[in-house]
């Protein structure tokens, strides 16, 4: 598989994220996330795959509106890199949020040949 076929399946890939974000599917994710996952988010606080199932689930986290631009997205053989704009709006602890950040993520393909994340960040983009 070459390097523009990996990126068109990691684009396919982030756009189910995406989906299953806005609709805190817990099973979706539960499928997109690597049990190892390592995601520091806008804050510097590091959370695993279970604390991110976890705000879904309870209803933590609703996010209304998940609006990506400017992604890109650097391809290997297994690994994959995405970098993204992204304009969010929605609630944490019933605190309602909106804001513009860069996120970046690490894709792998484990031994099932399935791609999921296994690290990320977050950082908020300044006005």
């Amino acid at each position: 598989m070459d390097n523009d076929e990996i990126t068109v399946q990691i684009a396919e890939t982030e756009e189910q994220l995406r989906l299953a974000m806005l609709d805190s599917d817990v099973e979706a994710l539960d499928e997109l996330l690597a049990p190892e996952l390592m995601f520091t988010n806008h804050m510097g606080q590091v959370l695993g795959k279970s604390d991110d199932l976890d705000a879904h689930r309870s209803g933590l986290v609703k996010i209304n509106e998940l609006v990506l631009s400017d992604q890109r997205i650097l391809s290997q053989e297994n690994v994959a890199v995405v970098s993204t704009h992204v304009h969010l709006s929605g609630s944490y602890a019933g605190t309602q949020a909106e804001g513009n950040f860069r996120f970046t993520r690490v894709w792998a393909k484990g031994s099932d040949t399935v791609w999921r994340v296994i690290a990320g960040h977050s950082t908020i983009i300044a006005a």
